[in-house]
């Protein structure tokens, strides 16, 4: 299929989506500022732009927007979020009426590491010591990795709020290899590092004396009950690392309210497979648009399929 269909009108549109990206891609524009996009499908073609489809990207709690019919389709990252949203645990206190439409592949893991000279194992440790850690966390407030640590510390009894009241604080990072991080990483500025993106920071961390700190099956155990998942580190991508339990964090679920018309939904698939060859691909994982339909350690679903999804993606003989 070519990149854009015929006619001046997609040139304009691509376009507008050039701008918009520039725009809201301004590395002066500060987490939870105007950094994500909402592409609109509909008639322009009166007075005034008729919606007809919505996606768009956000936080995990624009789960309720797309639940009230606000947005039609949206991204979430990861799985896990989703699944909390559809069972009404963790952050959301309601089950919400979700369904997946396509599980976009991205294996990852969430890692907890600390420096291996202060002879932590445990975050008990670090609560009994009452240590003054210096954490390295995501400096966006809506990103999902800070309702995991708020979700995981309660299981030691214990807040970012009171880590600091012994003395600690929180080092902000953008992306998981912010040269903030890796610096504090490289001199010893930083006790801990809490974050998924593990491939672009890990093996600097353990190259510099940091460690993995074990999660307590109980832990694991609450964290399972809300809708995250156990795995190995030493899996798949990343089968050159330590052998460690920790918490699933792949999969970018593409999402929408269980009532959007089964021929939407069919059709939004029906895309994946017309234009995946202009699609961006996590590198490494991707392994044909087959996987985006079906479970696999980088496309988990805790989340039932929409059925105008499940009707394409059975027509082509993936499930």
């Amino acid at each position: 299929m070519a990149t854009l269909p015929t006619g001046a009108n997609f040139k304009r549109t691509q376009i507008l989506w050039e701008l918009g990206l520039h725009i809201a891609g301004d590395p002066e524009t500060k987490y939870g500022g105007n950094r994500d996009m909402c592409i609109t499908v509909g008639s322009g073609a009166g007075e005034e732009m008729k919606p007809w489809l919505r996606f768009s990207t956000g936080s995990a709690i624009m789960a309720q927007s797309v639940a009230r019919g606000d947005i039609d389709v949206a991204f979430v990252n990861p799985s896990a979020l989703l699944t909390q949203a559809y069972r009404g645990t963790g952050v959301f206190k309601t089950p919400l009426p979700l369904r997946i439409i396509a599980n976009y592949p991205s294996m990852d893991r969430f890692v907890i590491m600390m420096r291996s000279s202060l002879g932590f194992t445990s975050l008990h440790d670090v609560k009994k010591a009452r240590y003054p850690l210096q954490i390295s966390l995501r400096e966006d407030p809506t990103h999902s990795t800070l309702v995991l640590i708020e979700q995981m510390l309660t299981c030691y009894g214990m807040s970012l709020d009171e880590i600091k009241s012994w003395g600690g604080g929180v080092h902000p990072a953008g992306p998981p290899n912010d040269k903030r991080r890796m610096a504090g990483i490289r001199d010893g500025s930083l006790d801990a590092v809490f974050d998924e993106g593990i491939s672009i920071w890990i093996e600097e961390a353990l190259a510099h004396g940091m460690s993995l700190i074990n999660i307590e099956p109980e832990t694991f155990e609450h964290l399972t009950a809300i809708g995250w998942r156990t795995v190995k580190l030493s899996t798949g991508r990343f089968s050159h690392l330590p052998d460690y339990d920790c918490i699933d964090f792949s999969g970018w679920p593409l999402y929408a309210r269980a009532d959007l018309p089964e021929k939407v939904a069919y059709d939004i698939c029906a895309a994946f497979g017309a234009r995946h060859d202009n699609m961006t691909w996590e590198k490494g994982t991707f392994e044909g648009v087959a996987q985006i339909g079906r479970e696999t350690d980088a496309t988990p679903m805790d989340v039932p399929m929409h059925p105008g999804a499940e009707k394409w993606f059975r027509e082509q003989g993936i499930i």
